[in-house]
Formats: C-alpha cells, sequence, structure tokens
C-alpha cells in the first residue's frame, strides 16, 4: 500500500496490511545536542535523517498555503545574556530563556478590545489576500500526490477554533471572553473559520486532499479549558462548517490536536464531524486502550509516554507492551505522546524506534 493509502485505511478503519510508523514527533533541540555526543552519526542533520535511519513511512504533508496573519508581526524586540524577547508571526509577544528550553514567558497578546480585533481582523485576516496563495504549494502538493503521501489542510500554528481566538486573546483572557464577550468570541471564531475555507476552496480545485487538521491545545491534565456545553455552543457551529466543506470536496478525515485530557469534548467534537484525535497525553490520563474502547469511531494516534524513554529499554518495553491493545483494536497510530525531551537519551531513542518498529512493521 502506498503511504496515502495505508493512512486513510487506518484513520477510517478499513482492511490494511498494517498501521502506519511514523516516529511522528520531532525533538527539543536539546535533545538533538545530546545526541551528538551520544552516538547520532555525524552525517545526520535533522531529525528528518533520523526517521530515514529507521524507515519511517510518510506523515501527512501540511500544504503550505498561508492561514495566520499577513503580513505577519515577526521581531525581535530585545535580548541580553539570559533571553530574547521577541513578537511572534501572531503579534505576540513573547520571552525565551537562551539556556533552557520551555515554554514561552507570554508578555503580551495583540487584542484587547472589540476595536483591536476590527482593525486586527481587516488588517492581517483578509481571507481573500492574494499572498495566502503565493507559494510553492501547488508544485510541492502535486510532487506528494506522485508520492502516494496523504495531503493535509491546515497546521500548528495558524489553523485552530479556539486556537486562534488564544493566540489572539490569550490564555486567560479568552477564557474570560466566553463568558464576559461572547459576541466577540463568536465574531473571532466566525471570521477564522471563512478564512480557512476560502482559502482550502482554491486549493481543492487543483489538488486532492485527504484531512483537515485543526490546532487548538484546549485540555490540561483536569480535563477540557471549556465546558462541553460551550464546546458545543462556540466551536460546534464551526466545525459543522469545516464538516460540511470535507464532505463537499472528498476529504475523509477531520483531525483534532490537543494535549491533555479532552474526554468531556469528545462526544461534542465527534458529533461536529471530528474523526481523528492526538496525541493522547499519558500524563494527563489520556489512555488510548480505554479511549479505543469508549469511542470506537474515534481514531487515534500518540498515546506511548515519552517519560518512559528517559528510564532505559525494560521502561520502554513495557511501555510499548501496554498499548498492544489499541494497536490491534485498530484506527490507531502508535507513536510518542509529544517531542522527544532532552532526558531521553539516543541509546534509549534507538531501543524504542527499533521495538515500535518490530511490532508495527514485523
Amino acid at each position: 500500500m502506498t503511504h496515502r493509502e495505508r493512512f486513510l485505511a487506518t484513520a477510517l478503519g478499513r482492511p490494511c496490511d498494517r498501521v502506519p510508523y511514523w516516529l511522528y514527533w520531532w525533538i527539543w533541540g536539546g535533545t538533538w545536542e545530546r545526541w551528538k555526543h551520544e552516538g547520532l552519526p555525524a552525517e545526520f542533520q535533522s531529525f528528518a535523517d533520523v526517521r530515514a535511519h529507521f524507515g519511517a513511512d510518510e506523515v501527512p504533508k501540511a500544504i503550505p498555503v498561508r492561514l495566520g496573519p499577513l503580513p505577519d508581526f515577526t521581531a525581535t524586540v530585545s535580548e541580553d545574556a539570559d533571553s530574547v524577547t521577541s513578537i511572534d508571526s501572531w503579534g505576540i509577544t513573547r520571552r525565551n530563556l537562551k539556556a533552557v528550553e520551555s515554554m514561552s514567558e507570554f508578555i503580551d497578546f495583540p487584542i484587547k478590545t472589540r476595536a483591536d480585533w476590527l482593525r486586527y481582523r481587516d488588517e492581517r485576516l483578509d481571507p481573500a489576500d492574494p499572498r495566502r496563495l503565493e507559494t510553492d504549494w501547488l508544485a510541492q502538493s502535486r510532487a506528494w500526490v506522485a508520492a502516494g503521501i496523504p495531503l493535509q489542510l491546515g497546521s500548528f500554528p495558524d489553523c485552530g477554533i479556539f486556537g486562534s481566538l488564544r493566540w489572539l486573546l490569550g490564555d486567560e483572557e479568552c477564557l474570560l471572553a466566553f463568558c464576559d464577550e461572547p459576541g466577540l468570541v463568536h465574531e473571532i471564531m466566525d471570521h477564522m473559520t471563512s478564512l480557512y475555507l476560502e482559502v482550502f476552496g482554491h486549493v481543492v480545485r487543483e489538488v486532492r486532499v485527504d484531512l483537515i487538521h485543526l490546532w487548538e491545545d484546549m485540555c490540561g491534565r483536569q480535563g477540557p479549558l471549556i465546558s462541553p456545553a460551550h464546546w458545543r455552543e462556540f466551536m460546534a457551529p464551526c466545525y459543522r462548517r469545516v464538516h460540511a466543506f470535507a464532505q463537499a470536496h472528498g476529504i475523509p478525515v477531520i483531525s483534532v490536536d490537543t494535549d491533555g485530557q479532552p474526554d468531556l469534548i469528545v462526544l461534542p467534537m465527534l458529533e461536529a464531524g471530528v474523526n481523528f484525535l492526538f496525541p493522547m497525553e499519558v500524563a494527563a490520563g489520556a489512555d488510548v486502550n480505554l479511549y479505543r474502547q469508549k469511542y470506537p469511531g474515534l481514531a487515534l494516534m500518540g498515546g506511548i509516554d515519552k517519560r518512559a524513554l528517559a528510564l532505559g529499554s525494560a521502561a520502554i518495553d513495557a511501555e510499548l507492551a501496554r498499548i498492544r491493545p489499541a494497536l490491534e483494536s485498530g484506527r490507531y497510530f502508535p507513536d510518542l505522546d509529544h517531542h522527544v525531551p532532552s532526558d531521553v537519551s539516543w541509546p534509549n531513542f534507538c531501543h524504542y524506534a527499533t521495538r515500535l518498529r518490530e511490532m508495527v512493521v514485523g
């Protein structure tokens, strides 16, 4: 089977020769630096070389159209001995430490009032801006189609319904807005959905697409950041529009990326057309074995505890044995539950990649 055929068969619960072997999640920069001293082949230039070394299958390729603010805001604000303060593409002011890899310190967000939103929308979020398609997306897409690779519309950080609201207002501020300014929340989510579908419409006239992906990151260990009722009120209308578009254009998979424990919003997502969910974070209690039993119509990816890779071969083998029921149940892409942190040695990663390949490929 081609990479595309294997992906679609697994995601949709159809017969296939085997599930994909992806090694989907990349690595921290500190992980790469560590591996250089632990036997990483000198000729390897990136994690793509690591994936090729272990014979990983091709993951879906995100068609490189521009879905975020145009023009973007990217700029460096200041730098000292310990940190760099910058403005990212969405206009968020962030501070990052030089010596430690961690989440940014978020200093400021671009939208504080409805007037800010209207100005931002009109200046940066025009769905018809021709620059959104001024990339080599068509040539790349046709090359990937010829190679039998699945094509994806939407990717981090520029395609999400909750995700874009969070980028614009801020984490706490966007949650308060659901109660204090519901009209603004509806307005932002509706506009972003219209923008995505406008751009997607140009793409599907030229190439076939296999999935639409939405980056949300809207859950923590305690569960979703908004209630199921709020999900249905605010997000479901947007998701139903995306689903209707997908059905009209023969796109069979709608995927969502959210860390944490999403259990309470899985049913609302299923009702609105989502059929693929990841990364199934083990530390938050998202157990792929339980999810496969509870939601048989939902494909899953991830669910292998990345923390086990730091503990050695026995812990890795035990973790792979733990997810075997999900692997045998179907509609499951076995992979880590996020990027590879710097406490994972190169020998341990090699053991993990080899054992996972033995489980999946034989």
